[in-house]
């Protein structure tokens, strides 16, 4: 049997960083960048779509090119409107913890 060594638990675990509003801001922020990356990009998608239109005669290819256009313009939407809301969600995680963090210090 050979000797295997086991990792060391300590070493391997990721460190926990505290939630605190600064981060969700910085979060916050860098999430809004690549929302508004997003948001240009889909819109010269949807710009670039529009000026060049499909042209054929066979119904099957312009099927075709319809469903691969909606599907483009889909996913570009779909991360502009995730980057959103996890933006907008950490501004307001950042104004809960905030908060929370004033609420405690009148309490006492």
């Amino acid at each position: 049997m050979a000797n295997i060594p086991t990792p060391n638990r300590d070493k391997d675990s990721p460190t926990t960083k505290k939630v605190t509003p600064l981060r969700c801001l910085v979060g916050s922020t860098i999430s809004g960048f690549l929302a508004f990356g997003c948001y240009s990009l889909t819109f010269s998608i949807i710009k670039s779509f529009a000026a060049k239109p499909l042209i054929s005669n066979n119904p099957l290819v312009l099927r075709i090119g319809s469903l691969v256009r909606t599907l483009v313009m889909g996913i570009a939407s779909l991360g502009t409107f995730v980057f959103s809301f996890v933006a907008f969600g950490l501004i307001l995680l950042a104004i809960q913890l905030f908060w929370q963090k004033f609420s405690s210090i009148e309490e006492e």
